[in-house]
Parts: C-alpha cells; structure tokens; sequence
C-alpha cells in the first residue's frame, strides 16, 4: 500500500478518473471554497455563538487575515496542528485559516487529556497547538507547556483567552523553558498575501478514530473527498440558504464537521449556529429564539431532549429534520420524534473513514423506523462477506466492506493497522456487521463503538 508524504494512501488511477467522470471531485480546496460562498452569499449570517453573529464576508476575511498571520509566525505548507476547541466561532475560522495556509488541522475532542494529545503530537509530528487558555475548569495552556517539554516539534502555542486565563503563559507573547513560543489566538493577523496555490487532493484535515483498535489512529481527509461529502449529504436533504443549522454535538467531528454540518451548511448559505453544550437546557431555547431546521445528535442526546421537564420545554416548529448517528437508538424513540417537534428523523450510519449510510427524507416510515437507510454514494461500493469473505445473500448479515470517492484507502502513518483495516483491492472493513433489505436498505446488527463520531457518552456532561 504507497502512501503519499503528506501521509495518506491515494486512490488508484482509474477510481481517480472516475470520480472525476463523475462529477464527484471538482479540483477545489475546502479554504477556496469559502471564498466563493463569501462572494454568493457576503451578507448573509454564517455563524451564530450567543450574542456573536458572523456574515459570510466577515468570516472569511477573518480566516484570510488568520491564515496570513499563520505563514508569518513561519508555519509551512504540509505541517500538522492539533486544533482541540469547543463550539465556539474560533474553531471554524482556525480550521479554514488552516487549510488556507497549507497547514493541516488535526481535530481533538476537548475533553482529551495529556495521554491523548501528547500522543496526537507525536504521531503527526505536530508543530502547533490550538485550545483554550482554560475550559470548564481543566487548563489547557499547563497542559500544552508539559507536552511541549516533551516534544521537540511543537514549538507554537496558540490560545483563546478567558477572563481567568493562567500565568504565565495564559497572556500570550512568552516563551517557555523547553522553547514553546506562546500567541493569543486573536494575535494572529497579518494583510491577507497572495493565495496558495496546492492541489485538492492533498490532506486537508484528519479526525481521529478508533472504531476498529485499542489505539486511536488517525483519519486523513482530502480536500477533494470531503468537498463531495458535504456537498451530497446536502443534496441529499435539501439544504438551501434558508436553513439553519445547530452544531450541538462537537463540530470537530465528522458528524457535525461535514453530515452535512457546518461546512455543508455554509455550502449552500445557511446558517450555522454553535452551542457548547448538548443538553435541552441550553439547546431547545436556542432552537426557538434561532429558527433552527436542522440538527444531529446522539441518542443520548434525542433522549435527553424529548424528556426535558416543562419549564425547559421551547417551540421547536422551526424543526424540520433531525439527524440521529452512533449508537442504536430504540424504535420507540424515533417514533416520538415527529409527534414532539414536528420533524422528520433521518437515521445515519457513518464513521470518519468515510462511509455514510443515511436513510432518505422521502422514505416510507417504516424505513426510518426499522433500517439505517441507503449508502450516500451510488459509487458507495458496498459488500457484506462471511467470515471467509464471501458474499452473504440478502437478509442474512455479514461484515460490513466498502471503498468509494469519500471513503479512505488508508490510515495516517499506520501501516500495520492499515494491513488489517483494508483489504487487497482497497475495501475498508468497518468493523460492523449488516444486513440488506430486499429493497437495498442496510440494517446494521453490531458494530464497533467509534468515539470519533457521536456516542452516549457525549450526553453525560449534561446529566445531573
């Protein structure tokens, strides 16, 4: 299996050709692609956190004037930063700004600890660092200066201040014992340069995953295939500029990044609205006071909001499609759905290696009820093989293969994961087993629980 230097297995020649044929890849970074939705739709509010609203013109002169102040702090085309932000504007601009430098952003949950950033660093080689000064009590900053005594890559430090931010490092603009220089994330701004000039097909972000081992590995995603992702999955359930979408779940995730998400979203000129946190005390007035029309969440989550206490109670006509992704939520949940708010539920199967099974707005109800609807791709190639690998017939179940234009040939940087994970002729194994419907419907009967995409446990912060 080749891989690339930036680190990921490209696709083989005629699959290039043929989603290109196809129309499925367009040549377009994700960075250049804001500036032509900033062009359509300047005006229009792109991002809501609070009182902060965001048009489109301001969030991507924001970005240009980040990315500029990204290369003069000596970032280069290809590095790799670790990005671990809440729902928060920030994390949306830094991500573009970024990609718009050349600089790949590797997304981390804010929940993660020493144990798992310092690893995320040292496997991607990373040079920069983004979080927090603080977050709910935990301090990044302390967190970031013990790591980077360790790692002699990460040498920039960049941090959203709080009022309570730590000494010394919390200010900014300080170098620590190991050499790790210090910025305030506002500090970096610069006059917008000339645009980079790079190729679609190079990595542009990485998720991290962990379906399928006892070590978390990391997701690299082209410009190209993600593009295509984000723009079906709109297509898919008919987004338009008057649709309002809220990130409740981490927007570092695949789910709420890109199923459509903030950048399918920002795709057709809604709106994305950013919450910090899931719970129905703090979404359901959002969802009211903003309009919104479409979100996704766990099952925790939908649980959670269905079974919030009157006073918490908001109108959610608005509501017109509810994503539910991760783990199995029960028949009798869904069902309340549509009587509760008004909306329709969409089941969705997915991972950040790429594949997205989705059932499909205008399926029959039993459908939505009973399967997880349909790849999004009808270049999705899908199999479910027994345990010697051979094709299962129809209703019986079997492991779950797949390659297609959004799905990864392969691992960052982990050839002997990568030896178990994809097969010969380039089919990821998603650790799931499924069955098929006669009507081409999949129904996944067990499958690997993916921390990267929206589990139960992203519910507990909201529990009492």
């Amino acid at each position: 299996m080749t891989t690339m230097p930036d680190g990921h297995t490209p696709w083989p020649e005629e699959f290039v050709d043929r989603y290109w044929a196809a129309g499925h890849w367009r040549g377009n970074t994700l960075d250049n692609l804001l500036r032509d939705w900033a062009l359509r739709y300047g005006p229009r509010t792109a991002l809501v956190h609070g009182g902060t609203r965001l048009t489109y013109a301001h969030l991507n002169r924001r970005v240009d004037r980040m990315a500029a102040g990204i290369r003069l702090l000596g970032l280069r085309p290809g590095q790799r930063v670790v990005v671990q932000l809440p729902n928060v504007p920030e994390f949306v601009v830094t991500a573009f700004a970024l990609m718009r430098a050349g600089v790949v952003p590797v997304f981390c949950p804010v929940s993660h600890r020493a144990p798992e950033v310092s690893r995320l660093v040292r496997v991607t080689g990373a040079v920069g660092y983004v979080a927090p000064s603080t977050y709910r009590g935990f301090d990044h900053t302390a967190m970031a200066a013990e790591i980077a005594a360790r790692e002699p890559f990460l040498r920039r430090v960049f941090t959203l201040g709080t009022p309570d931010s730590p000494a010394p490092y919390g200010g900014g603009f300080t170098t620590d014992p190991a050499g790790c220089h210090y910025f305030p994330l506002g500090s970096v701004d610069a006059p917008p340069g000339p645009a980079l000039a790079r190729g679609a097909d190079r990595v542009a972000l990485m998720f991290l995953s962990g379906g399928r081992s006892a070590t978390p590995v990391l997701v690299p995603r082209t410009h190209d295939d993600y593009a295509y992702q984000a723009r079906a999955v709109a297509e898919l359930v008919s987004l338009t500029s008057d649709d309002v979408y809220l990130a409740a779940l981490p927007a570092g995730a695949d789910f709420a990044f890109g199923c459509p998400g903030v950048v399918g979203t920002l795709s057709v000129g809604g709106t994305v609205v950013l919450v910090e946190d899931p719970g129905p005390a703090t979404c359901l007035p959002v969802v009211e006071r903003e309009r919104v029309t479409v979100t996704s969440l766990s099952p925790a989550t939908v649980r959670l909001w269905l079974d919030a206490p009157g006073p918490v109670r908001a109108g959610t006509s608005s509501l017109r499609l509810v994503q539910v992704g991760g783990a199995p939520l029960e028949r009798e949940t869904v069902e309340r759905i549509g009587p509760a708010w008004g909306a329709r539920p969409q089941r969705v199967f997915g991972m950040p290696e790429g594949l997205l099974v989705l059932t499909r707005p205008d399926d029959p109800a039993e459908t939505v009820l009973t399967t997880q609807g349909r790849p999004l791709s009808p270049d999705d190639e899908i199999r479910l093989v027994d345990a010697d690998g051979r094709d299962v017939p129809d209703g019986e179940p079997g492991e779950l293969l797949v390659r297609g234009p959004y799905t990864v040939r392969g691992y960052y940087r982990a050839p002997e994961e990568n030896a178990r994970a994809f097969t010969a002729d380039g089919r990821f194994r998603t650790g799931a087993r499924a069955r098929r419907t006669p009507d081409g419907n999949l129904v996944v009967v067990s499958r690997f629980i993916d921390p990267a995409w929206p589990v139960e446990a992203e519910a507990d912060a909201v529990l009492p």
